[in-house]
């Protein structure tokens, strides 16, 4: 299932349920490794967890007592020792032993994210192999580059799309740079200390690491927020590459450009009450999402000043906002490589708005070509002047510098024709494409 802003997978994992069970996954591999270290008896470990299941939580009255009691973790914790109660009275008294509310919130929200970035990682890699393939087939098919939303010099749309692949290969690398740092335990009881499990703190802490496939941090991270932080960043740095992706389609999909479209479907950017319309939908719910996520990772870098041993309010802030930007995340990503699976691409048209100003985008080539001969300065007066004299007049840039003797004693009629060539105007275009193609295949993407 899709929605507009985010895919069904990753609702299903943000979900308030998941959620909770993440918070319970907790709970249960903290009675297990409490009774791997003699901690609690082994019947209780085993009573609690299995009361550990989300399916028995009643949420409504979680959501109504998390409101007093400022966390969903209490409330949870009083539901679940309820449960464990009614199979095992002894039992109850070891529900959530020597830990915090904020150990059972933040190793749940690690956990959903171990299983979130997987998620978006695969659209990642997939964006990624879609984007090579355009760079590699379309290495070399010229189409005019833009600068200032004005025809700027020739490159390719391969050039193009190894640009978008280039920066989506380092978002890649920062995903895969977070696991170290994210994926660890926390777990520090009132102030940090675990100083409610004497000496035997740490053997339960590894223990619970290791129950949970988490790596054992060298000291909790209470108000040491940098883990999230991290991960906020490197998201919205990823949604920035979408949005930027997003912008340039939609911008080629402009009637007046209408060099490359997002893959058609029935019923996919019709419009209500115009027909002939074909919007770019995909792009736009991906630029959606990189307007917004930007101000979310804004709220988890202002979360990070927190008070001491335990903040207030900010940590609190960080509840919605970090899913919120795994969610949005996901949905541009997954817009984006629909899209660029199925680009239709039109090379002809490309060629054609190439010569759109008749041979005015070749000038910054003849300019140079001209200042071997006369400088810089003076070639690029000339060039500009017999610019203007085009315009003016209407005529091909070519043939206004075929009759300027300031230009044909310097340049020959072949020389012309080499600098009016598209493909030799498009300068390092397909190296630099294969530079980057070759830097991913060493990556094996």
């Amino acid at each position: 299932m899709l929605d507009l802003f985010t895919t069904g997978e990753l609702r299903a994992t943000f979900s308030e349920r998941a959620r909770v069970q993440a918070m319970l996954d907790f709970e249960r591999a903290l009675a297990t490794a409490q009774a791997k270290c003699g901690l609690i008896p082994a019947s209780a470990a085993a009573a609690i967890a299995a009361a550990c299941d989300a399916q028995s939580i009643d949420l409504d009255e979680l959501a109504r007592q998390s409101v007093s009691a400022g966390n969903r973790a209490i409330p949870l914790v009083r539901q679940l020792t309820r449960a464990v109660e009614a199979a095992d009275a002894d039992a109850a008294h070891y529900v959530h032993w020597g830990a915090t509310s904020q150990d059972a919130i933040d190793t749940g929200t690690v956990l959903q994210l171990r299983r979130a970035l997987p998620l978006i990682e695969a659209d990642a890699d997939a964006l990624a192999h879609a984007l090579a393939a355009l760079a590699e087939r379309y290495k070399a098919t010229p189409m005019a580059g833009r600068t200032w939303l004005q025809h700027a010099t020739p490159i390719t749309f391969g050039l193009k799309a190894a640009g978008w692949l280039a920066a989506l290969e380092r978002d890649r690398q920062r995903l895969a740079q977070l696991a170290p740092r994210l994926y660890v335990l926390q777990f520090g009881g009132a102030a940090g200390t675990l100083a409610a499990l004497g000496e035997r703190g740490i053997a339960v802490a590894q223990a619970l690491a290791d129950e949970l496939g988490l790596a054992l941090p060298e000291m909790p991270w209470h108000t040491q927020r940098d883990r999230f932080a991290e991960a906020a960043a490197t998201l919205g740095i990823l949604t920035g590459t979408l949005g930027k992706i997003a912008r340039d389609l939609a911008s080629l999909m402009q009637t007046e450009v209408a060099e490359a479209f997002e893959p058609a479907a029935a019923g996919k950017g019709a419009s209500s009450t115009m027909p002939h319309k074909r919007n770019p939908v995909g792009c736009a719910l991906a630029l959606a999402a990189a307007a917004r996520v930007p101000n979310l990772v804004a709220t988890m870098l202002g979360a990070m000043a927190q008070q001491h041993e335990r903040g207030f309010g900010d940590w609190h802030a960080e509840w919605d906002t970090l899913p919120q930007i795994c969610l949005l995340a996901g949905a541009a990503l997954h817009h984006m490589r629909v899209a660029l699976e199925g680009l239709e691409v039109d090379a002809q048209r490309m060629r054609a708005n190439l010569e759109a100003t008749h041979g005015l985008i070749y000038a910054e080539a003849v300019t140079m070509a001209l200042a071997q001969k006369i400088g810089k300065p003076a070639a690029h007066r000339l060039v500009e002047s017999c610019a203007r004299s085009a315009i003016a007049q209407q005529r091909a840039l070519r043939d206004v510098l075929a009759a300027t003797p300031e230009v044909t004693v310097h340049l020959a009629p072949e020389q012309l024709d080499r600098l009016f060539d598209p493909q030799s105007a498009t300068g390092l275009a397909q190296l630099l494409v294969e530079r980057v193609l070759a830097g991913c295949r060493s990556r094996r993407i």
